[in-house]
């Protein structure tokens, strides 16, 4: 699959480049990122690195993993990173962000998860998006309800970060709840 560009009213979602990983470098020193998500701590250039020059290119290439860098419209520095990954061959996806401390509280995010969101179900013909965060993890449990997910519950060391399994909310997201079509028939057991 070939990396493509989404536009919000704000906002500019591209895949990442190499001239990113300076960025990506920077953005990643903020101990909340490196708290709350899954990035290696501490963060190094060689991590920036891989994750420019490799992950993001073969997970779009394989199409398995596709990763945008949020950026203003109308230009400026990265505010964020948001990935949709593939989890099962029915249409499965997960989702997980991070926002630059600068940009946070501005619902930056939020309009990013909403606008990936419409993209993975009319593009990549998703049948659900998953969001998952560690508990406790309030900022993205905000942006997962802001944007319509329904939060399922909480899922026992669901989550491996940092050598370290751990209990984790998650949600979901169909595309019937954004107004959209689904592949598949959805049969829900409760009226």
């Amino acid at each position: 699959m070939e990396p493509i560009t989404l536009t919000t009213r704000r906002l500019l979602l591209r895949s990442f480049t190499t001239d990113d990983t300076e960025a990506v470098l920077q953005a990643c020193q903020d101990p909340d990122i490196q708290r709350w998500t899954t990035v290696p701590s501490p963060y190094e250039r060689a991590h920036a690195a891989e994750f420019t020059e490799r992950m993001v290119p073969d997970g779009w290439r394989n199409g398995t993993m596709c990763t945008f860098a949020v950026l203003p419209r109308e230009g400026g520095t990265l505010m964020a990173s948001v990935a949709v990954t593939l989890r099962t061959l029915s249409g499965t996806w997960e989702i997980g962000f991070w926002t630059g401390k600068e940009h946070r509280g501005r619902g930056v995010m939020a309009e990013t998860v909403g606008a990936v969101a419409h993209w993975a179900f009319a593009r990549l013909g998703a049948t659900r998006l998953e969001w998952r965060a560690e508990v406790g993890n309030t900022g993205s449990r905000a942006v997962a309800e802001k944007t319509g997910f329904t939060i399922e519950g909480e899922l026992r060391a669901a989550l491996l970060n940092k050598d370290t399994l751990r209990d984790a909310w998650v949600g979901s997201l169909l595309p019937s709840d954004l107004g959209l079509p689904s592949p598949y028939a959805y049969l829900p057991t409760r009226g």
